[in-house]
């Protein structure tokens, strides 16, 4: 039983973040977005989610709560894993409300394996 609880406290705290699929170093054919969702995406989850759904879409990068409520984030793939991720964001985790999303291209980041939260 406590090595249950640890396998679940592991896979919900830790950092292990790297993206199944991702080749790091190739960003061939590969775009980055910077991205802010406004709405109800406080408090209900919303970063967790917008990870776990990244991952899905084998996208890297992070996000982050900013202190005006909104939640801030970069992601990068290809133009249609990208597109499925902010189609996904936008629709939220149930919980969540996104009244708007704004996003800009910016450069890609060569190296990144990882989609993560940060503080």
């Amino acid at each position: 039983m406590i090595s249950i609880l640890k396998n679940i406290w592991r896979t919900l705290f830790t950092k292990n973040d790297t993206v199944e699929g991702v080749d790091s170093m190739d960003i061939t054919g590969k775009i980055r977005k910077a991205a802010r969702a406004q709405g109800r995406v406080q408090g209900v989850g919303f970063r967790f989610f917008v990870q776990t759904e990244a991952k899905k879409c084998h996208v890297t990068g992070w996000v982050k709560n900013e202190s005006d409520g909104s939640v801030t984030m970069e992601i990068q793939g290809t133009p249609e894993q990208i597109e499925t991720l902010e189609e996904r964001i936008k629709k939220g985790n149930g919980f969540a409300k996104v009244r708007q999303f704004d996003s800009t291209d910016i450069e890609v980041v060569r190296g990144e394996s990882q989609f993560g939260i940060n503080y």
